[in-house]
């Protein structure tokens, strides 16, 4: 098994997406909760909620996927870049745009998780997780 939480948190969404589920369950982390926050913010999502209970030994994101009111999904694609057998890492000038602007990179930075658009606005460059669009 590859460990690559972040794909497997993309590919869920995707998945879901696909067969049009109202919402989808990630295994929770720091990182899943940012990436999320920014989906959000970006509106290619609903909502997402930090569900834990104590009982379990771990947490869950819930992730609310988002439909436009003829049921077209909001979210046509969504992309892992860097990988952990090839990391991706790309300063503000060099970041690609991604379907002619319409949609996102999301980078991981010192600043931490940021899209395209506040990377060039603070000047600062990092791994690019994903593209989506």
């Amino acid at each position: 098994m590859v460990n690559d939480p972040v794909a497997d948190m993309l590919t869920r969404i995707r998945n879901a997406n696909a067969k049009f589920k109202d919402r989808v369950d990630v295994p929770f982390s720091k990182l899943k909760l940012q990436l999320s926050r920014v989906l959000k913010e970006e509106g290619f999502i609903a909502n997402y909620k930090n569900l834990y209970s104590e009982g379990q030994k771990r947490g869950v994101i819930r992730v609310f996927l988002r439909y436009t009111p003829q049921k077209e999904a909001v979210l046509k694609g969504i992309r892992r870049v860097s990988r952990p057998g090839l990391r991706v890492y790309r300063s503000y000038q060099k970041l690609p745009k991604i379907r002619a602007g319409y949609g996102v990179n999301i980078l991981s930075t010192p600043k931490g998780i940021l899209t395209d658009r506040q990377a060039v606005e603070g000047k600062v460059g990092g791994e690019v997780l994903c593209q989506v669009w």
